[in-house]
């Protein structure tokens, strides 16, 4: 038998790179509770029904999925051990991690794993996009799941990778009893580093660490690899005031506060009491646009004619302060990425008051008031806002704000009669198909033949030159029916205390505490 040193080097080679790994984690210390300042008081935390920030930071940290993202947006297995696909793409099967605890020490298994599938198919926010085509899901053994499709999906990894409205694992006794209506606090026991303690209203929400917790051998890479948990707690406080949320960390009551104005960037970028936390990709800011009833429900002439009015440079400028933090283009993915494409984006930043107000009137608009329901909680939404009532004032378009909390906007936003344009932002998924407008079910409900058709084209190859092909057409429509308007690519910042080690220089997505700890 003939051997080569050549394997034997790399099998060292990871090995001293998971030694080093190992090392780099034993050094960090455990202990101290981690208070962390929010924007508002999150939504529930039953993950698969919700796409609100605040409520997926927390929940990601209980809660996991069989797939994850890595620093470069890659799926890789978290609770998977790994997947085979039949030649015709239509059959997954998925391996699963043996000995993976839930928070009330069951040992997750297949039937765990189908009953969360089952769930999400049916309620979760992006369930569909996967689960519609599925003719079966069954467990084939204690540590395996058959996905049958009735045609392929190309985005399926992605899907399962995606923890915001996702398909976390939860057990089946819980999975197979949960409805569309988020699950009771009693019931969120996951699988993740962290576990639900306590949620005082309005005080915080408590994660304590889960000692018995399973982790991967692989090293951290953004939201994959190995996961520890140093913290004895974490608390996420709901600090709605940004100043409340600054002043908080610079005297030592909050160790990490989200979503800073742009406008005191420099100012806390020379603040030796405060470091730095960027967001690595950019979020945007979205209007969605009601197509479900209202004033604006098909009417994509009015929907253009709005567009038309709007200048979104002046609205990111006023929003994100200094020209670092943001950039006025009309792509939804950044310059870069693969995904990015310049179809439509000619109707992108026109900011034509005259041109605005005629196509107005061409559309049938009469003068009636529009409404528009907005949150203070982030404060860039509400700037933007701002700017673009003004700019539609000028173009002879009357807009009507409704300025709510957050929490409370993200109740009204389900119910239809009570917006006809809603303010939110949208970070850079891993692939297209997650990007919220595409999803029927989330509000604002674009549906209409031609997305209907072309998501099915989108999803139903794993040719990525063409899907790339398609997604340049969807971008096109996106701009010639409006579901939502982009406002432009915001590069939102925290700021953290010093004391903290381990969080990097910048956010994947969303922050996370595991391999973080004290100094």
């Amino acid at each position: 038998m003939n051997f080569t040193l050549k394997p034997l080097a790399r099998s060292l080679g990871l090995a001293a790179a998971l030694l080093l790994a190992a090392t780099s984690l034993q050094a960090q210390n455990k202990g101290g509770t981690l208070r962390y300042a929010a924007i508002s008081e999150p939504a529930p935390l039953d993950v698969m029904l919700t796409t609100a920030g605040v409520s997926v930071a927390i929940g990601m940290h209980i809660f996991e999925g069989l797939y994850t993202i890595d620093s470069k947006y890659v799926p890789q297995p978290m609770l998977a051990e790994g997947e085979t696909i039949s030649d015709d793409g239509k059959t997954i099967v998925i391996t699963l991690r043996q000995g993976v605890k839930f928070h009330n020490g069951k040992e997750m298994t297949s039937a765990d794993v189908v009953a969360s599938l089952n769930r999400w198919g049916k309620f979760g926010v992006r369930g569909k996009l996967l689960m519609e085509k599925a003719t079966s899901l069954e467990a084939t053994g204690p540590y395996e799941v058959a996905l049958k499709l009735s045609e392929p999906n190309g985005a399926w990894k992605s899907l399962l990778a995606t923890i915001e409205g996702g398909p976390a694992i939860y057990p089946s006794e819980i999975a197979d009893k949960a409805t569309d209506k988020p699950i009771e606090q009693t019931d969120y026991i996951g699988t993740g580093p962290y576990k639900f303690g306590e949620w005082r209203p309005n005080r915080y929400v408590e994660l304590v660490r889960f000692d018995d917790y399973v982790a991967r051998s692989e090293p951290g890479d953004g939201y994959a690899g190995k996961r520890v948990a140093y913290f004895d707690k974490v608390q996420f406080i709901p600090v709605p005031d940004v100043g409340t949320r600054v002043s908080g960390v610079q005297a030592g009551d909050y160790d990490y506060s989200e979503t800073i104005s742009g406008d005191l960037f420099d100012q806390l970028a020379a603040d030796p009491s405060v470091v730095i936390h960027r967001a690595g990709v950019p979020l945007f800011g979205l209007f969605f646009m009601n197509s479900k009833e209202g004033i604006l429900k098909d009417n994509y002439a009015l929907r253009r004619a709005i567009q038309m009015a709007l200048g979104k440079d002046q609205a990111m400028r006023v929003s994100f302060g200094p020209e670092a933090l943001w950039k006025a283009q009309g792509s939804i993915f950044p310059p870069g990425n693969f995904w990015y494409s310049e179809a439509g984006i000619e109707a992108y930043n026109q900011h034509d008051a005259a041109k605005a107000k005629e196509m107005a009137l061409a559309a049938g608009y009469d003068g009636t008031p529009i409404k528009l329901l907005v949150s203070t909680n982030y404060q860039a939404h509400f700037d933007q806002a701002t700017v673009f009532v003004q700019q539609l004032a000028e173009a002879g378009i009357n807009v009507q704000m409704n300025v709510v909390d957050w929490a409370t906007l993200l109740k009204m936003r389900g119910e239809p009669s009570q917006w006809d344009i809603f303010v939110t932002h949208h970070g850079v998924p891993p692939d297209p198909i997650l990007v919220t407008f595409l999803n029927d079910g989330y509000p604002g409900w674009w549906t209409s033949p031609e997305i209907t058709a072309l998501k099915k084209e989108f999803t139903g190859t794993a040719d990525l030159a063409k899907r790339k092909e398609v997604w340049d057409r969807i971008q096109a429509l996106f701009y010639e029916q409006v579901p939502a308007m982009k406002v432009g690519d915001g590069y939102a910042f925290d700021i953290i205390s010093p004391k903290l080690d381990g969080l990097g220089e910048t956010t994947v997505i969303w922050p996370t505490f595991w391999n973080a700890s004290f100094k």
